[in-house]
């Protein structure tokens, strides 16, 4: 597909119905996967359908760079058909007489031949489903459908990609199949991507950027790394909180089974991953697996300590603390209890050392 690295999209956009009102604004980067997250009922939704033209009510404007899907001070308002997006529910709607094969030819006829930017043989390699062509959706698993649907949305040659929590229905083990196509799609295609889910570990393992929303209205928007590490939101709270950073491998151990890998702040050690040598990956460090000491540790089982600076504190459960640490630019978290905060004498800016038990390789 065409480079889209320097589309940016434009959403301002009210929607009220009796007990609830979407009121956003927005500019998001045009590259990337953004995901839009928050509790059931916070309108996340309501937003996608609003910019894909489905939401009568909504008004405001939505633009991708120079293409005005709506505008109303210009009485400008644009058909869902005739946007250039692709769209996968949390059902994966596909029709249930045609094959895959069917399916993704019914979504690129909707292109002009002149404005196809999308290879079918490319999309069918990206997400693995050149064996499942001529099958039809009534047997396939419910990963199948969901990447079969995905397929036939990129057929249409979208300038965005809008996915509305398309694992919400599937069990663990079918996510587990699923999510490592869902990051080819971040990796491989220069197409900027709307992601709603109320999964934090998706959020965790795909989103570049972030939105978060609340009752219809943006609480906060920027990047994942930085939103997630926020002790002033509620995801950087409680036993889910973590970092993600994007790590460099660096070299492999193959007699410990162990991967060294570098970034910003220093080294990390990892369970042993298949992946070459400058290759990036994307790991959670939770909150819960980091301890503070004030001198460098020896003689310890723990790899990782890596030197970093306290940047905030706040209150976390009763007794427990949450404590903000820079590690050379990147932002970490650690949980400890307010005694051993005192007994550090924890404060911003002081400089000490963040001991890492455990790693999670997120892709």
């Amino acid at each position: 597909m065409n480079s889209l690295a320097n589309t940016r999209m434009q959403v301002r956009l009210q929607l009220r119905r009796t007990g609830f009102e979407l009121d956003v604004d927005l500019d998001l980067a045009g590259h990337g996967v953004t995901a839009v997250f928050g509790p059931s009922g916070s309108g996340k939704t309501s937003l996608l359908r609003a910019i894909a033209g489905l939401e009568p009510g909504a008004k405001g404007h939505v633009a991708i760079q120079d293409e005005i899907w709506q505008d109303d001070a210009q009485g400008l308002f644009v058909p869902v058909h005739r946007r250039a997006l692709g769209y996968v529910f949390q059902d994966a709607n596909l029709f249930p007489h045609l094959s895959v094969a069917q399916n993704m030819a019914f979504g690129l006829k909707r292109v002009a031949p002149q404005q196809r930017r999308a290879a079918l043989d490319q999309i069918v390699a990206l997400l693995g489903i050149g064996h499942l062509l001529q099958r039809q959706p009534d047997t396939l698993s419910g990963g199948e459908r969901q990447r079969a649907a995905i397929a036939r949305a990129l057929a249409t040659s979208p300038r965005i990609l809008l996915l509305d929590e398309p694992l919400a229905a599937l069990d663990a083990a079918r996510k587990a199949q699923v999510m490592p196509y869902l990051e080819k799609l971040h990796s491989e295609l220069d197409l900027p991507v709307l992601y709603v889910s109320h999964a934090l570990d998706e959020v965790a393992r795909l989103a570049d950027h972030l939105v978060l929303l609340e009752a219809g209205r943006v609480s906060a928007s920027g990047p994942a790394s930085e939103l997630l590490t926020r002790l002033d939101l509620p995801l950087a709270h409680g036993d889910t909180a973590a970092a993600v950073l994007s790590v460099r491998v660096l070299s492999h151990d193959p007699d410990d089974h162990l991967t060294r890998t570098g970034f910003a702040g220093g080294t990390l050690i990892v369970p042993q991953q298949a992946a070459s040598i400058g290759q990036t990956l994307r790991i959670r460090v939770q909150a819960r697996d980091v301890s503070l000491t004030l001198q460098k540790q020896s003689g310890t089982s723990i790899l990782n300590i890596l030197s970093v600076t306290v940047t905030a504190l706040s209150p976390d459960s009763p007794g427990q603390l949450m404590v903000a640490l820079d590690a050379g630019g990147c932002p970490l978290l650690t949980r400890i209890t307010a005694r051993s905060a005192r007994l550090l004498g924890l404060a911003p800016g002081l400089a000490l050392y963040a001991q890492i038990k455990g790693v999670a390789i997120l892709g």
